[in-house]
């Protein structure tokens, strides 16, 4: 088990459970040192005061708020130990609501909730047992690092999760970020549906950090001198390029196809020309969806288009009796 990054206890009503938290995630991000190129000396981080220019030790850094310029308030370990926190050593349940209406923009980090001793066993699988079954996750309140926190509660295959969240006022509003609106097509909003259809999966977890492969190959070929692995050449877009919005959904979902290895010969649908009727393209997608919808067919001109069945039926009565009279003979 990986180091415990704290040990407290869950409070869920009158129960509580005994746990350590240890971290749900790995990093296995590559990092990189900085050095001298002239020597390749390490190149490390000091901490100086400013005022005398002496270089610090950690035992001599003490905290501090800017209440103004040029004047800080400091604030020992020992007063912030002191603070009235009711959750410092409890991760405290306070409710419990559906996982939909958590936004998952409020969730940062991630850590498992394990037992803390055989005591613990049993509350911890009944706490369990009651999310399953309600189908719903509890809301807690935490202290972590002189802070409380909000935190999320959940289950993961035979753990308990622990997400720490941000609170309410932390999120910042993207009304100001938002696009204006814009007018968009009927086929392209459809088009842009078989797209998220076609590239549907029910497991993600096969994806793999090819950044991370590519810069080990090249870690690993200038550590024995060799020559750096030469990238697949790849064709760059232009720039400023203006793009064909409804070209470039057919070809995303004509590759998506390619990729399952499924018939890419319907990934085209071609934009009719205004007032025409327009006629979706039905695919094993889309055909359930034009069925429920059944949408009323739009008036056209004088001209015909071949591809679309309201047309059909309108044809000339002088063509219809002539029909009848060759079938009579």
């Amino acid at each position: 088990m990986p180091r415990p990054l704290w040990t407290g206890a869950i409070s869920f009503g009158l129960v509580t459970i005994p746990i350590k938290v240890v971290s749900a995630t790995e990093n296995h991000a590559i990092s990189f040192h900085q050095y001298h190129r002239e020597d390749m000396g390490r190149i490390r981080t000091r901490k100086v005061c400013e005022v005398d220019g002496k270089v610090l030790s950690q035992d001599e850094i003490g905290k501090g708020y800017e209440v103004a310029k040029d004047r800080t308030v400091p604030v020992t370990d020992e007063e912030l130990d002191r603070m009235p926190l009711p959750t410092a050593k409890a991760i405290e349940i306070v409710a419990f609501v559906e996982a939909d209406s958590i936004d998952p923009v409020r969730i940062s980090d991630s850590y498992y909730l394990a037992v803390d001793g055989q005591v613990a066993a049993k509350p911890y699988a009944l706490l369990r047992k009651a999310l399953e079954r309600s189908d719903k996750v509890a809301v807690a309140k935490f202290a972590w690092h002189n802070r409380e926190r909000l935190g999320l509660l959940r289950v993961r295959e035979d753990a308990i999760v622990l997400h720490s969240m941000r609170w309410p006022d932390e999120i910042r509003s993207p009304e100001s970020l938002a696009p204006r609106e814009t007018e968009l097509d009927e086929d392209e909003i459809e088009r842009a549906v078989q797209l998220t259809d076609s590239m549907a999966l029910d497991d993600i977890s096969g994806f793999r950090d090819r950044y991370r492969e590519a810069l080990e190959e090249l870690l690993a070929a200038k550590s024995e001198g060799k020559a750096p692995p030469v990238p697949a050449g790849e064709e760059e877009e232009e720039s400023g390029k203006v793009m064909d919005l409804m070209a470039a959904l057919n070809a995303s979902v004509k590759a998506a196809k390619e990729t399952r290895g499924e018939d890419a010969a319907d990934a085209t649908v071609h934009e009719m020309e205004p007032g025409r009727a327009r006629t979706r393209k039905k695919t094993a997608s889309g055909a359930k969806r034009a069925a429920a919808e059944k949408p009323a067919a739009k008036k056209t001109g004088s001209r015909k288009t071949a591809s679309t069945s309201a047309a059909a039926k309108k044809q000339p009565a002088r063509k219809t009796a002539a029909a009848k009279k060759r079938t009579a003979s």
